[in-house]
């Protein structure tokens, strides 16, 4: 297969699959930066003294312009204020027309419904001038039929602070050699997922911080015997989520060998659970369920909530999620139990007795152009996001232009109260379209610091923050990707990644004697749902490249 022959798509596609994919990734999940609440009396800057100029390249004032800019209601706008008209829209307006005489007028689209929304605006030809998407399916599907302005060329006129400050985001936006979107650049680091495990319990058992899966099902099967969590301990809990891999990818992908990009690209992380050697890591995880190790019925707990209680009153010995989800159970238990119980542990061992520890891309939305707008729009859209990365600006915009900062030089959140009051958005960082990537958020010392500093109660001390800082940076591994998404994958995608979600929890959790029947009709129905033609296209378009 050749590359020039790839590029072809229709919109259809694209309406059709994020009509079926749920909004991924994008702002509701907890990080350590961004999140603070508290500090000095330092003043950043105010509204009133922020000029227009600051931190941004000199301007040059055009012809008057208006343009359109998709911004998200998620229902939390400030009283007396909405979505398009707040203090924070305002001031962006101002210092934009200021600097550029360009107007900016914002285009409200609910946040639940975001992608859909947006195809719908798209396929009417009512879509506003700048647009965004996590969704890499939906981004490549309007870039290869036709839906998206080209950018290349107003990049390289309008986009140096984009290239300066969000330049490692920007490879996953190129279609070819071509451009069709600008990448927001995250802030801090963070892994997919995290283990954790009670160090109160090890100490009881006299075990040390299990390094293996050996050892770790040495410590579950203790835990059980010896109830640790009373009549109703669960060595390892888990949750029945429907749309996430969460609670068992770092540990099947711990099975399965990644020699080399190839590999890796084709069986990434939705792909994972079938790769060679996954099935292994699925009849351990069948047996330690089998024997009482981990929920029982699990997969019914979609909302959770059985999952979260049971950490927080003390019946869980280990778990595996996202980085931060688990934190306000872990606070309840330590708070009434008195003393830190939960910290984080890495023990799913490669065959080499390394780590693999799979870290969020460093891109975030796909930040695109319709292809309707005028090439005088193109340019001020261009200057406007430009003028949006730099950090300076990124700063004032996220935290808002009264931002305070504390003693070890981070920017303080507002309270709810605070932006109430001001008239800003419940959620600033919808407006920040470019740059998350302040100077603080990659250094550990800080971000362990500012944690422990903003606790609402101290229910961790900052040696455990700073062990935080310092586990999930062991086997920090990131899986190729590529713009291209391949014709199968666009039609059978969400599909296959929602069957196989529920073909794991099926073999998790079916009768022993039953593993081998039921992974075998799992993985038949996944093939049959589209799998091995989405395999088999990633192992052509990789192999096209070289």
């Amino acid at each position: 297969m050749k590359r020039k022959g790839i590029l072809k798509k229709t919109l259809a596609i694209a309406l059709a699959s994020a009509m079926t994919l749920a909004a991924a990734g994008c702002g509701g999940k907890d990080t350590a930066a961004g999140t603070t609440d508290g500090g000095s009396s330092q003043t950043a800057g105010t509204a009133a003294q922020a000029t227009a100029s600051a931190g941004s390249e000199t301007a040059e004032k055009g012809e008057e312009v208006t343009i359109r800019v998709m911004a998200w209601d998620r229902g939390n706008a400030a009283p007396g204020t909405t979505t398009e008209n707040n203090t924070l829209t305002k001031w962006i307006q101002e210092q934009v027309k200021e600097l550029y005489n360009i107007n900016v007028e914002y285009v409200s689209v609910p946040r639940s419904e975001s992608d859909d929304k947006l195809n719908i605006m798209m396929s009417g030809g009512t879509a506003p001038d700048i647009v965004f998407t996590y969704d890499q399916t939906l981004f490549y599907s309007y870039a290869s039929s036709g839906a998206l302005h080209e950018l290349t060329d107003a990049y390289k006129q309008y986009g140096s602070n984009i290239q300066n400050f969000c330049g490692e985001a920007q490879d996953i936006s190129m279609v070819g050699d071509a451009k069709y979107a600008v990448m927001k650049q995250r802030g801090t680091e963070e892994p997919r997922h995290m283990a954790y495990i009670r160090q109160d319990w090890l100490d009881e058992l006299g075990m040390e911080m299990p390094a293996t899966k050996e050892e770790l099902g040495e410590y579950l099967t203790a835990a059980k015997e010896n109830n640790l969590g009373g009549d109703t301990t669960i060595p390892w809990a888990m949750s029945g989520r429907n749309d996430t891999e969460k609670m068992y990818l770092n540990f099947l992908g711990s099975y399965v060998d990644l020699p080399d990009d190839r590999t890796a690209y084709i069986y990434n992380e939705w792909y994972m659970s079938v790769a060679p050697g996954a099935e292994e890591g699925l009849k351990q995880l069948n047996q330690w369920y089998n024997d009482g190790l981990i929920t029982k019925d699990f997969p019914t707990d979609t909302a959770e909530d059985v999952f979260m209680a049971a950490i927080s009153n003390g019946s869980v010995g280990f778990v595996l999620d996202d980085p931060y989800h688990p934190h306000a159970s872990f606070e309840i238990l330590n708070n009434a139990v008195g003393h830190e119980t939960f910290v984080p542990v890495q023990c799913f061992d490669l065959p080499d007795g390394s780590y693999r520890e799979p870290y969020e891309y460093r891109y975030a939305m796909f930040v695109m152009i319709p292809s309707s707008a005028s090439e005088e729009k193109v340019a001020a859209c261009m200057k406007y996001l430009n003028w949006m990365a730099d950090p300076e600006v990124a700063l004032n915009i996220r935290y808002t232009p009264e931002h305070k900062i504390d003693d070890l030089g981070v920017a303080v959140e507002p309270t709810e109260a605070e932006k109430n009051e001001k008239g800003y958005p419940g959620t600033c960082d919808d407006l920040c379209l470019m740059n998350l990537n302040f100077e603080w958020a990659n250094d550990p010392e800080v971000l362990a610091q500012t944690s422990f500093d903003n606790q609402a109660t101290q229910w961790a001390s900052l040696e455990w923050y700073q062990n935080f800082q310092k586990v999930k940076e062991e086997g920090k591994f990131r899986f190729p990707v590529f713009s291209y998404i391949t014709e199968d994958e666009q039609t059978y995608g969400a599909d296959v990644k929602t069957r196989m979600i529920e073909f794991v929890y099926r073999c998790i959790v079916a009768p022993a004697d039953q593993f081998d029947a039921t992974w075998e009709s799992g993985y038949n129905e996944l093939v049959n749902a589209g799998l091995q033609k989405i395999l088999d296209g990633r192992a052509e378009y990789f192999d096209s490249l070289n």
